[in-house]
């Protein structure tokens, strides 16, 4: 055969295995969800999305970061949809125009966790923010995630509002700021024998606990709601997005949060059908 005849039926057969590649990409239905670090280092998407895959064939890539900058993700148009916990943030994403509707998902709380010498005696006080006003006196050593996630944005409201103390001014040595996630300051905070606000979930699947322990929890301050929302943008896969948040407020997707246990222990309760949410 002409060496010109093989080069042609080379380049045909290229083309063909291109363009069928090509296909297989476009008929495959995706979206990209970017999440609180705590719905993913929890186990809780490792639970969910196979299900969900499994209903409606769609793939859903995580990309776990503080919910700041899942937000900001969301702006750029790089997600389809935002799961994150911070409701006065997600309230202005919205009003900013970059949401479409904002669903309420599930909830937990926040406790606050440290060594079990407790050097500043703040196990079982009633409210975190006489627990924080106690470990600025003693200027005991506090790990902040100083990300701008939700655990971080909460952290905040504690020691600005309910504590009235201005963090960014009045925390010494004592207060270090890391800029990472949920799991790191919890190592960080084994490895100093440290305070830190942890949400339950990460706290419930993290192993590396050293001498740590919840020392304050039950206050209604340490509520955590998380929310999902469609974000509005020229990229997003709209139906598929919305086919994704809709599964999470059904009662399947419901109830399908709430059978997700870590070491028996239920890290997220559904609440889709609380209208305060």
């Amino acid at each position: 055969m002409p060496s010109w005849r093989k080069a042609t039926l080379a380049f045909i057969a290229l083309v063909g295995a291109a363009t069928f590649s090509g296909q297989g990409v476009a008929q495959e239905k995706s979206i990209v969800v970017a999440s609180t670090t705590s719905a993913q280092e929890s186990g809780l998407f490792d639970y969910l999305l196979p299900i969900f895959k499994q209903k409606t064939d769609i793939a859903v890539k995580i990309i776990a970061v503080g919910t700041g900058q899942a937000l900001e993700i969301g702006r750029q148009g790089d997600a389809d949809v935002v799961l994150v916990h911070a409701k006065p943030m997600e309230v202005g994403f919205i009003a900013e125009g970059y949401g479409v509707q904002r669903h309420a998902v599930m909830y937990n709380d926040f406790v606050l966790i440290g060594p079990k010498s407790d050097p500043a005696g703040i196990r079982g006080t009633k409210y975190a923010a006489d627990a924080l006003q106690m470990i600025k006196e003693k200027q005991s050593l506090f790990i902040s995630r100083g990300d701008r996630s939700g655990t971080h944005f909460k952290e905040l409201m504690l020691w600005n509002k309910d504590a009235s103390i201005n963090i960014e001014k009045e925390g010494g040595k004592w207060y270090k700021s890391i800029g990472r996630g949920m799991s790191a300051a919890l190592n960080t905070a084994a490895a100093m024998a440290a305070y830190v606000l942890s949400d339950r979930s990460t706290w419930i699947a993290f192993r590396n606990r050293g001498d740590l322990e919840i020392l304050v929890q039950g206050d209604r301050q340490l509520f955590n709601q998380y929310g999902v929302i469609l974000v509005n943008h020229p990229n997003v896969k709209k139906i598929l997005g919305q086919e994704f948040i809709d599964w999470l407020v059904s009662p399947d997707g419901q109830q399908t949060i709430a059978s997700y246990k870590i070491n028996g222990e239920q890290p997220f309760f559904p609440n889709a059908t609380d209208p305060n949410a």
